[in-house]
């Protein structure tokens, strides 16, 4: 028997980029008894936590693999509820940031969440069209209620009634007595989808939006002893009395409301943000006075008799609810929350579309005027991050996107510079970690500068995309591949600047110099150069590897095998081998002796973009559409180890002695640590086959007791009762329902 060889496992060493994450809501939360400054917000498979005050991640709630879909707050915001795209719903408590329980009962992703007014009570509604809802204190389901027929939109409890609403895409708003778990109302006056509804107004109206331009008000009354009878036993009935017109465009997004009731927002798919207030009822009814006095008024002048003067004048919309403001913010809203204050102020917490969080305050007793209070937004990149890099030490890492390249602390995780650019496709340091190269979309070449944060220079490199920029291993110098089917040679030099600020000083700064340039029949995606400054790699869209001579720019050998063009490659420490990763799925093992390919692995389920050796092995990374992260050994063709990756595509990676860094569609930049725990791929091996048997058990077909409904009971299948239920037949000898 030989020897097993061993390996170092990798672990998850901090994420950072992404500020919030579009795709959940975000919730005003209390920590060490301050309400207003701190925001919940989806991260990924995380909840993140920010100080709005100091633009500081606060708290950090680790999840598992799945995205976070939606948060919900307890009514004193101490508890907070998150549920992700598996159907699992997490409590955790602020104050010691544990995860007190989690209810597992949808089978699909999680789409709203919603306390009762004492915080004891959540309903959870999910794509797979039910709704539950949990006791949270006993940590157990109370009730299923299955009967829209499309993905659950919104649930709300009706304060002082033991009453849920639900609302759905398949048009309906349902009323379940959580009593009976049986729908007793169900409301059709939407022509499509039902995208959000308000309970306002102490319980007193129901707000609901879809894709009408308009907001539909039902108001909400208590059915008397007199109208109940055997036909109607309703506990409550449900009138239509008005409408208020949406200034948005687009469908509605959301409706948001305080935790009184009094302010309403909606948004649609626009930068709009509309924020109704709806008054007390001493005020309505004092609004109703003076109206019913106008209108005696106008009619007495005109002449008419007023009959019923001594009658209760009836309240209507216009009397409850005014409009408050609209204001834009800098761009397209995700979510958003709101919290009153004791003065009167509203704080409006909203989350944007490209990686943004804003604050603003709008004062409801005076002239209803907004104002911007914080914005966050140094933390992150704007949009996705495309390029990724590590410094010479892997104490810094470079990322870069279409609007900004930025530098970060890789130990902090925090951002040291931005530096406004175009759209980045490639990019690395300059030797000596004081400057960056940055190939972009546009053709050129950036210089520049991380002291200062300034382009020294921007250079017209190229007609097409520059799809790849590569340091010579001697460190004199780069190339850069693009798109207009040339490979340029560029040397490093320091030139005094020419512009008119530092015409009076001595400084000199770095610049590129073009020696030469090699002409190829298509275009350039991506370059390799072996480290005995020997070969130079150039991979093309007829899906070949062109190998030439570094000295004489020579061919020397083509490497094809790959069916759509290579998209990443990277040459081993000794210049003897050669990875190439393609479009087609596949990664290729070549030699760079003699051209020939050592093994063809099938590594991803989607298109591989990057590929990186670490530094003096033969164990390289890749990453792929599919959104993993993979080590393989070069050697044995194996792979190693599969991280936890993206929760969409993997577009870059960059390899130190240590350390990897990953980018991804997620917008988030993903580090992992080199450990000392020993990995043996024969354990690992047993350990994936074992998560697949346990997927396949829970995933399996449900069971169904005859004569009872299929899932009639607030839980699904779990490893753990699973497992329970084979050992407790396995002891009691029981088999297919006989003993």
């Amino acid at each position: 028997m030989g020897l097993t060889k061993q390996y170092l496992r990798y672990e998850k060493d901090g994420v950072f980029n992404l500020i919030a994450d579009p795709n959940c809501n975000v919730e005003f939360v209390t920590l060490n008894g301050q309400e207003g400054r701190y925001v919940a917000v989806g991260g990924g498979e995380d909840v993140i936590i920010w100080d709005l005050r100091l633009s500081e991640k606060t708290v950090v709630l680790t999840g598992e693999k799945k995205a976070v879909t939606r948060l919900a707050a307890n009514p004193e915001g101490s508890q907070l509820a998150v549920g992700d795209e598996a159907g699992n719903v997490r409590i955790f408590d602020l104050s010691s940031a544990e995860n007190i329980c989690t209810l597992a009962g949808h089978r699909h992703a999680i789409t709203c969440l919603s306390y009762d007014q004492n915080g004891t009570r959540l309903a959870s509604g999910s794509k797979d069209t039910e709704v539950i809802v949990w006791d949270v204190v006993g940590e157990r389901g109370l009730h299923r209620m299955s009967g829209h027929k499309g993905d659950i939109t919104q649930v709300r409890f009706l304060p002082d009634h033991e009453v849920l609403v639900s609302s759905s895409k398949d048009s309906f708003i349902k009323f379940w007595d959580l009593e009976t778990a049986h729908c007793f109302i169900t409301l059709s006056a939407h022509k499509a989808e039902v995208w959000d509804i308000a309970v306002v107004h102490q319980g007193r109206y129901l707000i609901s939006g879809g894709t009408e331009p308009e907001l539909f008000v039902w108001e909400i009354k208590e059915n008397t002893q007199q109208s109940l009878s055997e036909d109607n036993l309703c506990p409550l009935r449900c009138i239509k009395s008005g409408s208020l017109v949406r200034s948005c465009v687009g469908r509605l997004q959301a409706l948001v409301t305080d935790k009184s009731g009094q302010v309403l927002g909606s948004f649609g798919t626009d930068r709009n943000l509309e924020i109704f207030w709806f008054y007390n009822e001493d005020e309505v009814q004092n609004r109703t006075k003076k109206r019913r006095k106008r209108e005696l008024k106008q009619k007495k002048e005109q002449g008419e008799e007023e009959q019923t003067e001594d009658l209760e004048p009836q309240t209507n919309l216009t009397d409850a609810v005014r409009k408050l403001l609209t204001f834009k913010c800098t761009n397209k809203i995700k979510s958003c929350d709101f919290i009153m204050g004791k003065t009167g102020e509203i704080r409006c917490s909203c989350v944007l579309n490209n990686n943004k969080i804003e604050l603003y305050s709008v004062l409801a007793k005076s002239t209803a005027e907004h104002k911007l209070l914080r914005t966050l937004e140094k933390c992150g990149h704007r949009s996705e991050v495309r390029a990724v890099c590590f410094s010479s030490d892997a104490l810094a890492v470079a990322t870069g996107s279409a609007e900004s390249v930025r530098v970060w602390n890789r130990t902090s995780q925090s951002c040291l510079r931005t530096i406004a650019t175009d759209y980045v496709t490639s990019l690395t340091f300059v030797p000596g970690d004081r400057h960056l190269l940055a190939g972009l979309k546009s053709g050129s070449i950036l210089v520049m500068d991380i002291g200062t944060a300034e382009i020294l220079e921007e250079i017209s490199a190229h007609q097409g995309e520059v799809w790849s920029v590569c340091v010579m291993p001697n460190n004199r110098g780069c190339v850069s591949g693009s798109g207009d089917k040339s490979l340029k040679f560029w040397e490093f030099e320091v030139v005094t600047p020419l512009n008119e600020e530092n015409s009076g000083s001595r400084a000199k700064v770095l610049s590129l110099l073009h020696t030469r340039s090699l002409q190829l029949e298509e275009g350039i995606v991506c370059v390799a150069i072996s480290p005995n400054m020997r070969y130079i790699a150039a991979s093309l869209l007829d899906s070949t590897v062109k190998i030439f001579f570094m000295d004489t720019l020579k061919f020397f050998v083509s490497l094809y095998g790959h069916k759509l063009p290579v998209l990443c490659m990277d040459i081993s420490y000794d210049s003897t081998l050669i990875c190439t990763g393609s479009a087609d799925k596949n990664i290729k093992i070549w030699g760079l002796d003699f051209g020939d390919c050592h093994k063809s692995i099938f590594a991803h389920d989607g298109a591989i973009k990057s590929l990186k050796f670490v530094p003096k092995t033969h164990y390289f990374f890749s990453c792929g559409r599919d959104g993993t992260v993979k080590q393989w050994d070069a050697d044995n063709y194996e792979r190693i180890m599969t991280l936890d990756g993206h929760l969409g595509a993997a577009h870059c990676l960059d390899v130190s002695t240590s350390y990897v860094v990953s980018c991804g569609s997620d917008q988030v930049v993903r580090i992992y640590a080199r450990s000392s725990e020993p990995l043996v791929l024969e354990d690992e091996r047993e350990e994936e086959r074992q998560k697949e048997d346990d997927e396949k058990l829970v995933t399996g077909d449900d069971s169904v007791v005859p004569g009872q409904a299929a899932h009639s009971l607030p839980s699904k299948k779990t490893v753990g009762t699973e497992r329970a239920v084979q050992n407790f037949c396995r002891l009691t000898g029981l088999r297919n329902g006989t003993v």
